[in-house]
């Protein structure tokens, strides 16, 4: 599986429930990665998404202990266990696990794969996401050049996990 997220350069992924920016290349790349593949989010997440509606042309699975909760166009799963069984007809490589931070960080040690795009910036935020550069067992393998939007510069990253917690 995938992680894919976007972070300052605290590792800063939110505040107050909302991105720290959005920046629309990053929305691109994340719609070409993500399209007509599974994204695995929490209800925050879902409801943070425009309109709070599940994205199109995906399999959105939703994480939520709420057992009423109801969104159209999406599974609804009230377990990490059930998001993974929700998810079992798609390879592995075609799974995007995409917030919130609860969501990541019960779910990183399922992944293999984590598409991070680098804001070389520092928000004020109340959300973080594990800083992989000082995790041993994931690595930084492909880095894009500085990209600019505005005055923000920041780079997309892959980092894949170099050896499984036993």
């Amino acid at each position: 599986m995938n992680i894919f997220v976007a972070v300052d350069r605290n590792w800063a992924i939110g505040y107050r429930g909302k991105l720290l920016v959005k920046i629309p290349a990053d929305h691109r790349y994340f719609r070409e990665m993500t399209t007509n593949k599974a994204v695995i989010m929490g209800r925050k997440t879902l409801e943070d998404l425009p309109g709070g509606l599940p994205l199109k042309n995906r399999l959105n699975v939703v994480i939520t202990t709420n057992p009423d909760y109801k969104v159209p166009d999406a599974v609804i799963a009230g377990s990490i266990e059930a998001a993974i069984e929700a998810v079992r007809d798609f390879d592995t490589r075609d799974i995007y696990v995409i917030g919130g931070e609860s969501i990541y960080r019960q779910m990183l040690d399922m992944c293999d794969t984590a598409y991070v795009t680098k804001i070389d910036y520092a928000y004020a935020a109340d959300t973080f996401f594990p800083n992989l550069d000082k995790l041993d067992d994931w690595k930084l393998t492909d880095e894009s050049e500085e990209q600019t939007y505005h005055d923000l510069i920041y780079t997309f990253c892959k980092y894949e996990r170099i050896k499984h917690k036993s």
